[in-house]
């Protein structure tokens, strides 16, 4: 009789390990980073917006070129097209006044070599990412926070920051807050600041933002033909309006040998 009463008790103990035992959640090998593991939420986030202007489309293509027509205070800034890999290893921005600035995957160059090159590196580089931003949102060595809400044009969006590896570029201690249009989930705005040629501490005391507006569909892309430049702040978002840019003639087009070459006459620009 003991020894059973013994075994029921010992069944008992049993009974009431098994119903407080928490079921453990399904995990994948290598911690769920598998074929099946959905991405953490702030890849998600970027992935959404790159899926939303179809970027696999995008890449498909070898080179990209538009017209930009940039306006400042009232006055045209820069006037021109720019033609790239979409990549963004080769880029030729070719100004109205004639002369033309080169990336050729490794410097950067300036023709005619009598041409200023005031700017010709911030150029070459700023307006083409820019352009290019809603499909290199998860490029190698891109950095994201968790999404969050945050204001903009007095509306809240979800919104994430990016900022980059200490290898990345010309300027990897740039920073963006980047915002999801709700309805589209494409690219609504991003904020910034500029490190190049300045300290991260200075950069960050004037922060900016740009706007992408009126979007079109070229060969299945979605592509804004319109932006505009304000002064942001992370508690108010938008400020002052200070500029805008008009962007036409978006076309994707196969790069010959001469699409990137540095012509004779040119010279490095190095800062």
């Amino acid at each position: 009789m003991k020894r059973l009463l013994s075994i029921l008790c010992i069944l008992v103990i049993i009974s009431c390990k098994d119903q407080n035992t928490e079921k453990p959640m399904p995990v994948e090998p290598d911690n769920g980073i598998g074929d099946g593991a959905g991405p953490p939420p702030a890849l998600s986030f970027s992935e959404n917006i790159e899926e939303a202007h179809n970027k696999t489309a995008f890449m498909t293509n070898e080179a990209v070129a538009f017209n930009i027509e940039l306006i400042f205070g009232g006055e045209t800034r820069l006037d021109g097209e720019v033609s790239m890999l979409t990549n963004s290893t080769k880029v030729r921005l070719d100004k109205s006044n004639g002369a033309s600035v080169i990336y050729d995957g490794d410097q950067v160059f300036i023709t005619p070599d009598t041409a200023s090159d005031n700017g010709a590196r911030f150029d070459i580089f700023t307006w083409q990412y820019f352009f290019a931003m809603p499909f290199k949102l998860t490029d190698p060595g891109t950095v994201w926070d968790q999404p969050k809400k945050q204001i903009l044009d007095s509306l809240e969006y979800d919104a994430a920051r990016l900022s980059f590896e200490s290898s990345i570029g010309d300027s990897p201690d740039d920073w963006y807050v980047v915002y999801q249009d709700p309805e589209t989930s494409r690219l609504k705005a991003a904020a910034y600041i500029v490190t190049f040629s300045k300290d991260q501490d200075e950069a960050e005391k004037n922060p900016h933002a740009i706007v992408y507006s009126d979007y079109k569909m070229v060969d299945g892309v979605a592509f804004a033909t319109k932006w505009s430049f304000h002064n942001w702040s992370q508690a108010e978002g938008l400020g002052e309006k200070l500029g805008e840019a008009s962007i036409s003639n978006i076309r994707f087009f196969e790069p010959g040998e001469e699409s990137f070459r540095v012509p004779e006459n040119s010279k490095p620009v190095n800062k």
